[in-house]
This record gives structure tokens, C-alpha cells and sequence, in this order.
């Protein structure tokens, strides 16, 4: 088989075509890599870089480089949209991920729905957007990953978590309007990076588990608006990964409901079952987060050369990274996957 680059090795696994090997990638969002080292090395630091769309782009090239992950993602986080929803986000540090200071609403009663038009020009949705434009023109070989924080979490950092969910089932009518609202904005907002050169969408909605809301509640809200997303998604010719925290046990049978060209599991999840059980399922993970921050080197590359082994189609990080983690962690994973 022919060199691929790392953009057509890619998209073929998710279209389900063969190819030499695993991509490793690290989609961005929730799943950031720009951890400390890079960031001292290079000088292309957090938090200046969530709402400087030149910095981004730097900072994720950096990332690229440095790690041999085989993707530029961006943003660097999840609170874009609740930001430009109107919640107070703290940027946070260089060390420190940002994080919702205080949702805006009390209750999904009390929601006000925007103009989504409007919002497009607003907070860092722009800045995203010209960052994606930017890394498109000058790395075409490489996929850039446009993250989206999905329906769930964004209504969660939107409405006070903690009423929002028993609203799940105590008021589904207004639960139902307010993810309707959110998951108008996330295709917007995707549509808008798909248009400026973004290769693959990733969404990360680490409130949708099936240990928070159980499995019906997980296919009424969960599985509806993440397909309403990933329909839009694909219907521009872009592929769409769904990340799903936590321990899939309760819900497990509804992984193939979800539309996604591929599925990324935490760590606690097999895979290779996950891939004997369901065929039809493209696998991407799970290499611990804790195992990457911490260590050996040794212990990592073997971990990474076992999800190659085990048939894990798109290898990556289990969940989010902790800024602190070693280069030379990171670059064991990705060394390994290359080596085949």
C-alpha cells in the first residue's frame, strides 16, 4: 500500500476502508494536547491562545509537531459555546483548563432562546472558525479536527447542572426546547468550521453517560440530539466522532444508534470486545490519560502497541489530558502506533 498522509489514513478508517495502519491522533476539546512542555518549549501558551485565532493555530501546529499526534485540533477546550450562550467562562492558566464560572439560567424554564445567526460572529465561535481557516491552507496533508462540546453538556453549562438534570425528567418539554436551541448553535457552528477547511468534527459531551442519566434517558435526549448533529454534519461531507465518558455498561446497547463514524471510549471500556460485539462499529481510544500523565515510558508504548494489536481502529487518549503530562509520554504512544 502506498505512503498515505496522515489526512487520508484518516478519513479511510472512518469511511471503512483499509489502510497500513492506525491513525493516533488527539481529537482537541475536551481532549487537548497542549500540554505544559509544548507550551514552554514553543512559547505559543494558554490562556492567550482561546481567543487569539493566529495563536491557536500555532499552538496546535506545536502540538502536532511535538507529540507526533497525526491531527491539528481545536479549541482547546469546552466552553466556547456556553461562553457565547451567555455564561461566565473563566479562561483559566496555563496549567489549568477554563471552566464555567456560573451558568445563566436557573431552570430550562427560564431559557431565552438568541438568534444561533447572531451568535456565529460572537465570543471565540469566530476565533475558532479563522483558526480552523488557517491551519486548513497551510497543512493540507494533516486533518484539522473541529470539536464541538456536545448537546448535553452545552444545555448543562447553559442551566444549572444540578436542576437541568432532574428537568430531564420532570420537564421534558422544556429539556427537549433547550436542547433543541443548543443543537441549532453546534451545527451552525460546525457547518462554519466545515466551510473554513475543517476535515473531521469531534463531539465530547462527557455529561451524556450512562452512569448520569441511564439508558432511557440516555436515548431520549442523548443519542436524539447527538444524531440531530451528526446528521447535519455528515449531510456537508464531513465525519463525525462522538466521545462517550465513563463506563458504557448501562447503555452500551445504544452505541450503535448513534450515528458517528467513529465512537472513542474512556479507558474502562474494552474495545476489543466493544469491536466483536458490535462489527459495525469504528473504535478509537483508549490509552489511559492516568497512565499517559504518569507513566513509564516503557508501560505506555506497550499499552499503545496492545490497542494496535487488539484491532482499535483510530488509536488516541482515552479523555482529556492533564496539562502536566510528559512530551515524552505522549511521544512513546505515537511512536509506537508509527513503529507498527
Amino acid at each position: 500500500m502506498s505512503a498515505l498522509s496522515p489526512k487520508e489514513r484518516l478519513l479511510k478508517v472512518l469511511r471503512q476502508e483499509p489502510v497500513d495502519r492506525p491513525p493516533v491522533i488527539c481529537p482537541g476539546g475536551m481532549m487537548n494536547a497542549a500540554v505544559v512542555d509544548v507550551m514552554n518549549t514553543t512559547g505559543h501558551t494558554l490562556p492567550a491562545a482561546h481567543k487569539d485565532a493566529g495563536l491557536m493555530a500555532e499552538l496546535a501546529a506545536d502540538v502536532t509537531n511535538y507529540t507526533g499526534f497525526e491531527n491539528l485540533g481545536i479549541p482547546f477546550c469546552l466552553t466556547v459555546e456556553a461562553e457565547v450562550l451567555g455564561s461566565e467562562v473563566s479562561y483559566g492558566t496555563l496549567t489549568c483548563e477554563p471552566k464555567i464560572v456560573r451558568e445563566i439560567y436557573p431552570s430550562v424554564s427560564d431559557v431565552k432562546l438568541k438568534n444561533v445567526e447572531d451568535m456565529l460572529g460572537a465570543g471565540r465561535v469566530e476565533t475558532v472558525v479563522q483558526a480552523v481557516n488557517l491551519l486548513a491552507k497551510q497543512q493540507p496533508d494533516i486533518p484539522v479536527i473541529g470539536n464541538l462540546t456536545g448537546p448535553i453538556s452545552t444545555a448543562a453549562s447553559l442551566v444549572d447542572p444540578v436542576p437541568f438534570l432532574k428537568e430531564l425528567r420532570k420537564n421534558r418539554e422544556g429539556a427537549h426546547r433547550v436542547l433543541d436551541y443548543v443543537s441549532k448553535l453546534l451545527i451552525k457552528f460546525a457547518q462554519e468550521m466545515i466551510g473554513n477547511g475543517a476535515t473531521v468534527i469531534s463531539i465530547s459531551d462527557p455529561t451524556a453517560t450512562g452512569e448520569i442519566l441511564g439508558p432511557k434517558m440516555f436515548e431520549e435526549y442523548a443519542v436524539k440530539y447527538i444524531n440531530t448533529v451528526i446528521d447535519a454534519v455528515q449531510a456537508q461531507g464531513a465525519p463525525v466522532i462522538v466521545h462517550i465518558c465513563g463506563n458504557m455498561a448501562a447503555v452500551r446497547h445504544l452505541i450503535p444508534a448513534i450515528k458517528a463514524n467513529a465512537i472513542s471510549t474512556d479507558a474502562v471500556v474494552n474495545l476489543r470486545q466493544l469491536k466483536q460485539d458490535f462489527p459495525g462499529v469504528t473504535t478509537m481510544g483508549n490509552l489511559s490519560t492516568y497512565l499517559l500523565e504518569f507513566g513509564p515510558t516503557e508501560k505506555v508504548a506497550e499499552r499503545a502497541r496492545l490497542l494496535v494489536r487488539d484491532g482499535v481502529d483510530i488509536i488516541a487518549p482515552a479523555c482529556g489530558l492533564s496539562t502536566s503530562t510528559r512530551l515524552e509520554h505522549i511521544q512513546a504512544m505515537t511512536g509506537a502506533v508509527k513503529e507498527g
